[in-house]
């Protein structure tokens, strides 16, 4: 069996390193031994000096009384040290969380290892308030980014509109607005198809059916889709395809084998090239997409995958960022890997590696 390392975190996690400390029941059990011998040696001293029962009686019930007390002060004030102040903490923590303050911290009282169960509780809200934070954070970079997608082909739709309304318009230029209108809409069209089946991919539970699929066909359907823009920029598009059959799920592999082309054609200028190569190597799937495009920055390399994240900061070749989030998506539900080698200037390879076999 091999052995696992666990991490300290992980430990936090699990509830180990939590250490259960006897310091209240020692407390207590001395507290009570002390005064049953107090009251024997009190009680000893009093029939000593008197055989009324009546007055012993009164005596042992108020030294009773008083020791009790004692008792309950002393629980009192341990209780609100080790256990009221704690839970004041969570609480005031929980309610700040619940009104959306996630930068809230609870300083834990013990260092790891001798952790209590209220440490490991104050430890699992602390990080619950951490990544709520950054949840919180990337949501409202999504709405701002999903925000500026949508305004820039509404207002190219309302400019060209209006213009189509004047008068005296020749024939050419309504021509020109009409297709100007046509690529807007297809570009808002293409960022809500991405969002949504980003969301669904990323909120889904269930896992896509796997089938045995002809992946040189469906590689080869995709490549043609492209055929009339590779023509337009006089690309050189070249496919080495062997015959590669593995288990996957088709509409899936359409999303990743679409995007990696458009991103390709998009970025490789007029007269360029374009590489695409399905094999089957040491028992895997590999699809690779080489481009003659711009090629990409290093530090730029690093956050490809992010959504909304585009390498082109001067937005002068149309996209919406969503593309490489949804195809990383996607090869991670598919239990796969895609990797990028990249040189500013060159171009650009992206690889995909898939299992053959179920």
């Amino acid at each position: 069996m091999q052995n696992r390392k666990v991490s300290k975190k992980q430990k936090r996690r699990d509830g180990q390193g939590i250490t259960i400390t006897p310091l209240g029941f020692v407390i207590l059990f001395f507290m009570e031994l002390i005064s049953i011998e107090i009251a024997i040696a009190i009680y000893r001293m009093i029939s000593s000096v008197t055989e009324d029962n009546f007055i012993v009686t009164i005596v042992m019930f108020a030294v009773s009384l008083s020791f009790a007390a004692v008792c309950v002060v002393v629980d009192w004030g341990r209780r609100k040290v080790m256990a009221h102040k704690p839970v004041q903490d969570i609480l005031r923590a929980t309610d700040k969380i619940a009104a959306g303050d996630f930068s809230v911290r609870i300083p834990l009282r013990h260092p790891y290892g001798k952790y209590d169960s209220y440490d490991l509780i104050e430890a699992n809200i602390n990080r619950m308030a951490e990544e709520l934070g950054k949840s919180e954070l990337v949501k409202n970079d999504f709405v701002s980014n999903v925000s500026h997608e949508l305004k820039t082909p509404l207002a190219v739709i309302r400019s060209y509109a209006s213009l189509l309304t004047k008068p005296g318009l020749d024939a050419e230029k309504k021509e020109q607005c009409v297709r100007t209108l046509v690529s807007a809409t297809d570009r808002l069209s293409d960022l809500v198809t991405n969002i949504l089946q980003l969301s669904k991919l990323e909120n889904s539970r269930i896992l896509p059916e796997k089938q045995e699929c002809d992946l040189t066909a469906l590689v080869s359907e995709e490549v043609l889709k492209f055929e009339d823009t590779v023509e337009k920029k006089r690309i050189t598009l070249e496919c080495d395809l062997q015959d590669v059959k593995a288990y996957a799920c088709p509409a899936y592999m359409q999303i990743v084998v679409g995007n990696l082309l458009s991103n390709a054609v998009k970025f490789t200028e007029a007269e360029g090239s374009i590489f695409v190569s399905l094999k089957v190597s040491e028992g895997d799937v590999v699809l690779s997409v080489r481009d003659t495009g711009c090629g990409i920055e290093p530090e730029t390399g690093n956050r490809i995958f992010e959504k909304f994240y585009q390498g082109d900061t001067s937005h002068a070749s149309e996209g919406n960022g969503l593309g490489l989030a949804l195809v990383k998506r996607v090869i991670d539900v598919l239990g796969g890997n895609i990797a990028v080698e990249s040189t500013p200037g060159e171009g650009s390879t992206f690889t995909v590696t898939l299992r053959s076999s179920p």
